[in-house]
C-alpha cells in the first residue's frame, strides 16, 4: 500500500529539520553540549505530561519506599541526562580524541576485557540504558577489536546512516537485525574472537525470557545468553555511570564477568539463570543511579502466562534482540 503523499512530505521535513539540527548541534563544544542538552531536558519535563505521568508510574514500582517529591526529583534529573547523553553523543566527534579520559574504566575492568577476549571464543557485552550506553560501545572498542552492536533500524533512513558512520569512526561495526546477513556477520565475529554489545533492557518484541527487575517479572531479550552458549564466549555485563554531577565530569565503566555452564544439562534453564544474573547487575547499578535510567521506557508491558512463577521462557517465534 502506498505511503500517502502529506505523510511522506512530513516525514521528509522531519528529517531535513533533524539534520540541520544535528549539524548545528555538533558544533558545539562539549560543556556548551551538555548544557543545551540539560536545559532540553528540563523543558522536555514540563512540556510532556504523558511523560510525566509514565515515569512516576514507573518509579512508584520500583520504589514504592520513595515519596512522590523524591520520584519525581528522579524523573525530572532522568529527562535531564537524556538530553545530556544525546548532545554527547552528537559532539563526539568533538572531543573524541580524548574520549579513554572522558569514559573511564573502573579499575580491573579493562583487564578482565582482555583475558576474556583471551580465550578467543568471542565475549557479549551486556549492556543497558544507563550511563551513556553509546559512549560505553564506543569506549569499549578500544579495548576489544573486532567489536560490534546489534541495533535495530529506526523510520529514518538519514538518522541510521549518521549512527553508523558515527560508530565506524570508532572501529565499531553495525549489525542491523532487519537485514538477512545479519546472523552470518555474527558467525563471522564470534569466529574472529571479537566482542559483541547487546542491550537487554527494554521491553521488545524479540526471543526473550521473563526475569526479575525491581521486584516484578519483565521480559528480557535472551540473545545474548543464546549467543553466549552456542559458541562458548565469555560474557560481561557493562554499566556505565556518570561521575559527577558537574558538566564535563565523564562517565565510569563498571565491567563484572558472569560464569556459566556451557554444556548445561537444561539448556533453557541456563539461558534463564544467565538472563535474571544479567539483569540483576543492571538493577543493581539502576538503583544506585536511578536518574540515568529510561524510566519512560514500558519495562513491565508484556505479562507472564503465569505471574506466580520466577521465571517463565517465551518460545522462541520472535526476531533478534537488538540494542
Amino acid at each position: 500500500m502506498a505511503v500517502p503523499w502529506t505523510k511522506r512530505l512530513r516525514r521528509a521535513a522531519r528529517s531535513l529539520a533533524l539534520r540541520a539540527a544535528v549539524a548545528l548541534l555538533a558544533l558545539l563544544r562539549l560543556r556548551a553540549a551538555l548544557a543545551v542538552g540539560a536545559f532540553a531536558g528540563r523543558l522536555a519535563w514540563y512540556l510532556s505530561g504523558d511523560t510525566r505521568r509514565l515515569m512516576r508510574a514507573h518509579l512508584a514500582v520500583a520504589f514504592p519506599e520513595k515519596t512522590e517529591v523524591e520520584r519525581g526529583a528522579i524523573a525530572r534529573a532522568s529527562l535531564v541526562h537524556l538530553g545530556q547523553v544525546a548532545l554527547e553523543v552528537a559532539t563526539l566527534r568533538r572531543y573524541r580524541h580524548r574520549l579513554e579520559d572522558y569514559v573511564s574504566i573502573a579499575p580491573g575492568g579493562e583487564e578482565l576485557v582482555r583475558r576474556a577476549l583471551a580465550q578467543g571464543r568471542g565475549l557479549v557485552f551486556v549492556a543497558s540504558h544507563i550511563g551513556n550506553w553509546e559512549l560505553l560501545a564506543q569506549r569499549l572498542s578500544r579495548v576489544a577489536q573486532p567489536n560490534a552492536v546489534i541495533a535495530k533500524r529506526n523510520a529514518d533512513s538519514w538518522l541510521n546512516g549518521a549512527i553508523e558512520r558515527l560508530r565506524a569512526e570508532g572501529g565499531l561495526e553495525t549489525f542491523w537485525r532487519e537485514d538477512p546477513s545479519a546472523g552470518r556477520s555474527l558467525l563471522r565475529l564470534f569466529k574472529r574472537g571479537g566482542g559483541l554489545g547487546i542491550l537487554i533492557d527494554q521491553d521488545t518484541r524479540v526471543q526473550g525470557v521473563f526475569v526479575p527487575f525491581f521486584g516484578r517479572l519483565a521480559y528480557t531479550p535472551r540473545a545474548a545468553a543464546d549467543l553466549a552458549l552456542r559458541f562458548r564466549a565469555a560474557v560481561v555485563v557493562v554499566t556505565s555511570h556518570r561521575r559527577g554531577r558537574r558538566l564535563g565530569d565523564g562517565h565510569e565503566l563498571e565491567v563484572v564477568e558472569l560464569a556459566y555452564d556451557p554444556d548445561p544439562p537444561d539448556r533453557e534453564a541456563e539461558v534463564v539463570r544467565l538472563t535474571a544474573a544479567a539483569v540483576a547487575f543492571q538493577e543493581e547499578a539502576v538503583r544506585r543511579y536511578p536518574a540515568e535510567w529510561v524510566w519512560m521506557h514500558r519495562r513491565w508491558k508484556t505479562r507472564p502466562p503465569a505471574e506466580g512463577s520466577q521465571a517463565s521462557a517465551v518460545p522462541k517465534s520472535r526476531e533478534l534482540s537488538s540494542t
